[in-house]
C-alpha cells in the first residue's frame, strides 16, 4: 500500500524550523539564517519514495502582528493546524513553555499526532533537558516528545522513522517527479533575501521584499532581473552602499547560490525601488503573494 500525507512544520520565530525542513526533504528548500522572521510563506517540500510521498510544509514563525505583513504570516502558520496528517511542533531549549500561549492552545485542539521537536539540545546538559521535556509534556500532554540538533543531525533520523509510521495510507498527491509547490521564481526571491538578511542590519531586511521581473532559461543558462523594494528612500540608499558596493555583493553571493541551485549559469541584475509602506498595505500584500481573494 502507498503512504502519503502532509507533515507540517510549526513553532515560533528561530528553532530551526527551516534547518530541519531542508533536511527531512534532502533539499535546499526554506532559506536559513540566524535572523527571526526568515521565512514568510508556507513553502512545501515534497519527499518521494517507490511507496511513499511525505509532503512537507514549513510555515512562517509565530509571532504576535504588529503590522499586516505579519497578521498574512500568522495566517500561513495557523492554517497549518487545519489540514496536517502530522504536526511538528519546533521548540529549542531556550525558550519558555508559554510562549505564545494562544497557538499553544490551538495545537493542544489538533486531532491528528503531535511530534514536539525540542531542537538544540546540544546548548544544554542532561538534567535540564529532563526538566523541559516533563513541561512540555504538562502543556502538550498529547504529543510525543523528541530531542533533536538540527544542525548536527542529531536524532533527526528518528524524526523521520516516526513520520513513515505515522503516516497514512494514501496514493501521492502530486507527481513523483514534484519536490516543492513553488515556481523557480520563488526560490529566486527567497535567495536574494537571504543575502539581505544575512549583509544588512536592523529594521532593514524586514523591510524588503524582492520581485523577479525576468526569468529567461535555456539548456545553459538562465537570465535574471529581479526588484529588491524597500519602504523608504533612506533605505534604498543602504541597500545600494556607497558606489552601489552593497548592492553588487548581495547580487554576487546571490548569484553564486542560485547557480548552485540551479546547477546552470545565472546572470542576474537587480534594482532598488522604494514602495512606500508596503507591509501595511493590502494592496501591495496581495501583489506580492501574502494575501488571497
Amino acid at each position: 500500500m502507498h503512504k502519503a500525507g502532509f507533515v507540517n512544520i510549526v513553532g515560533n520565530p528561530n528553532v530551526g524550523k527551516s534547518t530541519l525542513m531542508n533536511l527531512l526533504v534532502g533539499e535546499r528548500i526554506s532559506i536559513a539564517t540566524f535572523k527571526s522572521q526568515t521565512t514568510r510563506h508556507r513553502i512545501m517540500g515534497i519527499l518521494n519514495t517507490d511507496d511513499m510521498q511525505i509532503v512537507f510544509s514549513d510555515t512562517p514563525g509565530v509571532v504576535k502582528p504588529n503590522y499586516k505583513l505579519q497578521e498574512s504570516m500568522l495566517n500561513f502558520s495557523e492554517s497549518a493546524l487545519v489540514d496536517a496528517d502530522i504536526l511538528l511542533y519546533v521548540t529549542d531549549v531556550v525558550e519558555k513553555t508559554d510562549k505564545n500561549a494562544d497557538f499553544i492552545e490551538k495545537v493542544r485542539g489538533v486531532k491528528v499526532p503531535v511530534l514536539l521537536l525540542i531542537n538544540k539540545i546540544d546548548l544544554t546538559n542532561q538534567e535540564d533537558l529532563v526538566k523541559l521535556v516533563e513541561a512540555w509534556h504538562e502543556q502538550l500532554p498529547q504529543a510525543e516528545i523528541i530531542p533533536i540538533s538540527a544542525t548536527s543531525k542529531f536524532n533527526v533520523d528518528m524524526v523521520m522513522k516516526r513520520i513513515r509510521e505515522l503516516l497514512p495510507d494514501s496514493p501521492p498527491y502530486f507527481g513523483k517527479d514534484q519536490w516543492t509547490d513553488k515556481p523557480a521564481r520563488f526560490f529566486v526571491t527567497e535567495i536574494i533575501r537571504e543575502k539581505i538578511l544575512l549583509y544588512y542590519d536592523k529594521e532593514i531586511p524586514y523591510s524588503v521584499e524582492v520581485v523577479v521581473e525576468q526569468f529567461k532559461e535555456d539548456a545553459k543558462s538562465i537570465h535574471i532581473n529581479a526588484v529588491i523594494y524597500v519602504e523608504r528612500e533612506s533605505q534604498k540608499g543602504i541597500i545600494i552602499g556607497k558606489q552601489g558596493r552593497a548592492l553588487k555583493k548581495v547580487a554576487t553571493e546571490a548569484r553564486r547560490t542560485l547557480e548552485h541551485f540551479f546547477q546552470k549559469s545565472v546572470y542576474l541584475e537587480t534594482f532598488v525601488k522604494v514602495d512606500k509602506d508596503w507591509r501595511s498595505s493590502d494592496k501591495e500584500l496581495k501583489n506580492f503573494g501574502y494575501q488571497m481573494d
